[in-house]
């Protein structure tokens, strides 16, 4: 039955993906007829928020208990578990958000859709903020809090403690499921001889975003740069995507990599996992590189400029976005 449920996901991926952009939190009337069956309440006590609090609700199933269900969320693999999302405006501490069948998911559209078996779910809150930026536009996002706009690892969201539960469509029961868990911040970065970490608060965008707004920077320093205070450098800036550590097209590792060591990717399945352990090894041929008697000498620079769209703003001036061009 899983076999099966995984067969008929992996052929929903492309005309749900479609679909996503439009859906939003609307209930259509073809769903109207199944909304009798199974659903799933959330809530949070007041004592983890008081409240009351903005953002997108969502509700994560899965037959994998290897990991939280947060973490099994994909648009790429056939095995992606399932995704069901509500927009919720001003809930208070012991409101719910109720999932039911008129409620749309990834891969799969329907609770209705789900074979009746043991699943693993839980719920995560996706908060938002106010923002009264200056062109008279007063929106409701998520802001960037240091994570890359990655809504699973993002501080500040609400979580649940995964639980094992029965689902079964058919029936006509409400499940209940309680935010009981806050992610918390990243720790700060800590400057070394090679790498410092700035960040700033821009006035530029600070002023049409309505409330503070920073930018920042990770800087790889050339090897004897304390040495020669006196010296000028070239200076090269790559722009890539939000990264909270010096993470360009390889990262700077100053160890050569334990293959015991249980490091934040080696140990993630399949070929992702591969590409982490052999990135690990690039990353310290790169350090040796870098330091190296024949390396030319730079300072490399990449930047962070994170906002409530994207993990970054491709630098550039936008109407929506801000002037992110001129702030930087």
């Amino acid at each position: 039955m899983v076999n099966q449920t995984r067969t008929n996901r992996a052929a929903a991926v492309l005309a749900a993906l479609g679909m996503l952009a439009l859906a939003g939190s609307c209930r259509t009337d073809g769903h109207s007829a199944r909304r009798a069956g199974l659903s799933v309440a959330v809530s949070y006590p007041a004592e983890l928020d008081p409240g009351p609090l903005d953002g997108r609700m969502l509700l994560m199933i899965s037959d994998d208990g290897s990991r939280e269900p947060r973490f099994q969320i994909s648009s790429r693999n056939a095995d992606a578990q399932l995704v069901f999302g509500l927009d919720v405006d001003g809930l208070k501490p012991g409101e719910e958000a109720v999932f039911d069948a008129g409620v749309f998911g990834f891969p799969l559209a329907s609770l209705a859709e789900i074979p009746p078996g043991e699943y693993y779910v839980q719920a995560l809150l996706h908060k938002y903020e106010t923002f009264h930026r200056s062109d008279g536009h007063v929106v409701k996002l998520p802001m960037d809090r240091g994570e890359g706009q990655r809504w699973n690892i993002a501080p500040g969201n609400l979580t649940s403690t995964p639980v094992k539960m029965r689902i079964d469509p058919r029936s006509r029961e409400r499940l209940h499921v309680r935010l009981d868990n806050v992610i918390p911040p990243f720790p700060e970065e800590k400057d070394t001889k090679y790498i410092r970490h700035v960040k700033i608060e821009s006035k530029l965008l600070s002023e049409f975003w309505g409330r503070p707004m920073t930018i920042g920077a990770i800087i790889l320093l050339p090897e004897g740069f304390d040495d020669h205070p006196e010296a000028r450098y070239p200076l090269m800036v790559y722009q890539g995507h939000f990264e909270r550590k010096f993470d360009t097209l390889v990262g700077f590792r100053e160890t050569p990599p334990d293959p015991d060591e249980k490091s934040e990717y080696a140990d993630t399945p399949g070929v992702w996992g591969e590409y982490y352990r052999e990135y690990e090894k690039a990353s310290y041929q790169f350090y040796k590189d870098w330091t190296g008697p024949r390396f030319p000498r730079m300072i490399l620079v990449t930047l962070q400029h994170p906002n409530p769209y994207f993990d970054d703003s491709y630098a550039v001036n936008s109407a929506n976005l801000g002037p992110y061009g001129d702030a930087l």
